[in-house]
């Protein structure tokens, strides 16, 4: 249960420095958009509560042991920096017009493509219970290969849905600027994908065949 709390408090925290960081560069507390994307963000979060298994909760709530060590670099790259510089850039960009976007129809749809993928993202992990926060070869919970849910389509679901998600960002914010950060970090868990891909291969017993069937990392008939 502590774990649990842990997650919890985490995803709070997490979406105040969100709303901080939106509002003090924009300097507009009033920013509608940014309290639309911030709710949808909380509603994630909700339904993750709701939907995942609590030992899940626990693994994912802090970094545990038999992480891969360019792994604690490059998940809280494209998990937590990247996504506020991200939020950073589209608060100075409202603030400062660099490339302000005020096309109302794209940003409600951009949020609506966000949660979406968003919730490819949590339909990975409800059917992944080894869904770590980290790249690691989970022993001590009798880690075994995932052949459910989505990944039937695609080998690494998650990431998928956090691509999308990190994408839609900036034009759910208005900001083209933006964009530039939104594509690092979509590229930071294509990397990301290649990296745990191989490790999976030869340290998850199998996983090569799993992979042989699935034959996408990302998206099917693509990659």
């Amino acid at each position: 249960m502590i774990g649990v709390y842990k997650w919890w408090l985490k995803n709070i925290i997490y979406l105040i420095f969100i709303g901080a960081i939106l509002f003090l560069a924009s300097g507009r507390p009033s920013w509608l958009m940014a309290w639309i994307y911030l709710a949808a963000i909380f509603v994630v979060v909700i339904v993750n509560s709701i939907m995942l298994d609590p030992k899940l909760l626990l693994e994912r709530s802090e970094l545990q042991t038999g992480t891969k060590k360019w792994d604690v670099v490059l998940a809280s790259l494209v998990a937590v920096w990247g996504p506020l510089f991200i939020f950073l850039v589209a608060g100075l960009d409202n603030r400062l017009g660099w490339s302000k976007l005020d096309w109302l129809t794209l940003q409600f749809g951009a949020i609506v493509f966000f949660v979406l993928g968003s919730l490819i993202t949590t339909w990975a992990m409800v059917s992944n219970q080894f869904f770590s926060a980290t790249v690691r070869i989970q022993t001590e919970r009798n880690h075994t290969v995932v052949r459910k849910g989505p990944y039937q389509y695609v080998r690494h679901p998650g990431y998928t849905g956090a691509i999308i998600a990190m994408l839609m960002t900036p034009f759910a914010l208005g900001s083209w600027v933006a964009l530039i950060p939104g594509i690092l970090v979509a590229s930071g868990y294509i990397v990301r994908t290649c990296l745990e891909d191989r490790v999976l291969r030869e340290e998850l017993v199998g996983y090569q065949h799993y992979a042989s069937v699935v034959r996408y990392r990302l998206l099917p008939w693509v990659w």
